[in-house]
């Protein structure tokens, strides 16, 4: 499987209703690596590493996200892969 990594913004009504959890728990399931943050904005950030099938999961989720978040927007960009993380965290 070829491994990629991924540079996604959320925009809308994501934080404060778990968004940022649930990113974080289905990337661990999928075994996808990174981060996930909320921005001053009021945009939530992530970065995934890993096979690109399950950040492709990942990425679907955060297109609806949780029960009680709006999505808006999504924004991807599709990059390099850079084995830069051993696990998923979600950043305070």
């Amino acid at each position: 499987m070829v491994k990629v990594r991924a540079h996604v913004h959320v925009r809308g009504s994501v934080q404060g209703v778990f968004f940022r959890r649930s990113v974080a728990d289905h990337a661990e399931a999928l075994g996808v690596t990174g981060w996930v943050k909320n921005l001053s904005d009021g945009r939530v950030e992530t970065i995934l590493e890993g096979e690109k099938e399950s950040l492709e999961r990942v990425v679907e989720f955060c297109r609806h996200g949780p029960p009680g978040a709006y999505v808006d927007k999504i924004e991807v960009e599709w990059e390099t892969w850079r084995g830069e993380f051993s696990r998923f965290k979600v950043l305070f």
